[in-house]
């Protein structure tokens, strides 16, 4: 699976973008229709510590699903929003297999 990485208004690290690709890339073990992801990083203009967001949208063959969350790291924010595709993922897939 082909995954774009995009980070708004600053450079995202070589480290921070392999971690990216690492637990996206483990989206498509569980459902072998995703074709791309793109993934997008931004910092918010809150005042408090949870400023970093990730958005994470998937394109498979029937659709398209997306995740977005904010937390005080990207590597959070990256995390919980696989968290939250996997779940969708699942979903999807089941959906797909019973039509």
């Amino acid at each position: 699976m082909q995954v774009k990485i995009q980070s708004i208004h600053f450079d995202a690290d070589k480290k921070l973008l392999d971690f990216i690709q690492e637990k996206v890339g483990k989206l498509n073990h569980y459902y072998d229709g995703i074709m791309s992801g793109e993934v997008f990083l931004r910092l918010e203009n809150a005042k408090d510590t949870h400023n970093k967001v990730a958005e994470i949208k998937l394109q498979t063959r029937s659709g398209e699903l997306f995740a977005k969350k904010q937390c005080a790291s990207f590597e959070a924010a990256v995390i919980e929003s696989a968290d939250a595709l996997r779940m969708q993922v699942k979903k999807h897939k089941e959906k797909v297999k019973n039509l």
